[in-house]
């Protein structure tokens, strides 16, 4: 799938040492996805990483073809199904 990553997910991503493989297959094959709370155009895409023993979160805007990936972002995984 393609995507689209905007400056601020460029960073982000290399801060947090996010893959651009997990983050495709977040997109392609997640755990589960969840809508935003906040902006209907956003989606979240959950991944369980098992190298990181972690959760990632990818936060994209789904309305646009190909989709902007906002940011990404690890979290526990024992508040998720993995």
């Amino acid at each position: 799938m393609e995507f689209i990553l905007t400056e601020h997910a460029k960073k982000r991503l290399a801060q947090r040492k996010v893959r651009i493989e997990w983050v495709q297959v977040a997109l392609e094959n997640p755990l589960r996805t969840e809508p935003d709370h906040n902006d209907p155009e956003l989606a979240h895409a959950l991944l369980y990483i098992p190298e990181r023993f972690k959760v990632l979160r990818v936060i994209y805007k789904e309305t646009t073809h190909p989709p902007f990936i906002i940011t990404a972002y690890f979290e526990e995984a024992d508040s998720h199904e993995t």
